[in-house]
């Protein structure tokens, strides 16, 4: 059994992303699963006896997280379900006073994300800790980028490229009832494959202003969400950028992002880093910057916060700008016309519904 001083973890959701949760904690000290909460009792008894299997004791299996919170000393919940369930999963978690992980994106809604901002400040203020997995954050390309920015070795920031070139099946989509729809999984290419190059573009370029896009289904029609979009953003510092992602791009495409700026500028591939210019030098700094952390990385960050009674290096805070930006993308692209992100952010576009602007490509 877990040591008293481990953390006994719920996991909540035990499909694809479940079970990558689940090994990450297995494979840690200082953590262990003790319980699985799926609707679909296949799911989470397969996954137990993947634990099982790799050498951890059992966890019990519960129908819900009401169960699972009332039969079992668990001291972190992660969130691993639908999207469009996280927010209210996450806060029903901290209401019961556990630290939360909550798998990205934090949600598809943003009035149900702002509760979930509030409950989390409440909770912060009584030491738990609730993060959202964002894991690329922790790659050490692009920490190391990061830091370029933060130090000024880019000179001024001017632009940047986003891109995400992926390729979905239909047969992806018709995996899983939620997959495709508005409700549970919140948009296609963007919400669900972009939102983490998304939280890339943030981190180093900042807040962003204004928003324009064209969103269209290109390949996949059976679907209610975008398979392909491409925006143009205006940040606080005047740089610009431009974001794009599909999952209509032939097998063998690329993740990247690029910041340009007068003195230097970086560019992650498939998330290492491939180039790295500062300080005004036209040779290319080296870029071997190591291996991807993925999630164990930010696990190993999660946990020290808790120990250290500090907050973790991605808050509920950051994936709400992150979803904001990507629920601006919509509406711009809804609308046919420029956002501002902040008016997303605060709720000025809350009554806008984005799925009638989600259509074929212009004629």
């Amino acid at each position: 059994m877990a040591d008293s001083t481990d953390h006994q973890v719920a996991i909540v959701g035990c499909g694809i992303i479940g079970r990558t949760h689940a090994d990450t904690i297995a494979a840690r000290p200082d953590a262990t699963v003790t319980a699985l909460v799926d609707g679909d009792a296949a799911a989470a008894t397969a996954l137990a006896a993947r634990l099982k299997e790799a050498g951890q004791p059992e966890p019990k299996v519960y129908d819900d997280l009401t169960s699972a919170l009332s039969g079992s000393n668990i001291s972190l919940v992660a969130i691993c379900t639908p999207s469009g369930t996280h927010a209210a999963l996450a806060e029903q978690a901290l209401n019961e006073k556990k630290h939360v992980v909550i798998e990205k994106p934090l949600d598809v809604d943003l009035t149900r994300a702002r509760r979930l901002g509030a409950a989390a400040t409440r909770a912060a203020s009584h030491g738990i800790v609730s993060s959202v997995i964002s894991q690329h954050r922790f790659d050490p390309g692009s920490a190391l980028v990061s830091q370029a920015i933060r130090s000024g070795r880019f000179g001024q920031l001017t632009s940047a490229v986003a891109t995400v070139a992926w390729w979905r099946s239909d047969e992806y989509y018709a995996s899983a009832g939620w997959r495709g729809t508005w409700a549970q999984d919140g948009g296609g290419a963007l919400m669900n494959q972009g939102v983490h190059t998304v939280d890339l573009l943030l981190w180093f370029m900042g807040r962003p202003v204004n928003i324009q896009a064209q969103a269209i289904r290109a390949a996949h029609h059976a679907i209610e969400v975008e398979d392909t979009v491409v925006a143009t953003l205006t940040f606080e510092s005047g740089a610009v950028a431009t974001l794009h992602a599909t999952t209509a791009a032939f097998p063998g495409g690329r993740t990247r992002v690029s910041v340009h700026g007068t003195q230097g500028g970086a560019e992650v591939e498939n998330d290492r880093l491939r180039r790295f210019n500062v300080d005004g030098d036209k040779e290319d700094a080296p870029v071997d910057a190591g291996e991807p952390g993925g999630h164990k990385a930010q696990y190993d960050d999660i946990l020290r916060a808790i120990a250290d009674g500090e907050q973790p290096g991605i808050t509920v805070h950051d994936a709400i700008d992150a979803l904001a930006t990507v629920r601006a993308v919509y509406i711009a692209s809804t609308l046919q016309r420029p956002v501002k992100f902040l008016d997303v952010l605060e709720g000025r576009y809350d009554d806008v519904e984005v799925s009638r602007g989600i259509g074929l490509p212009p004629s």
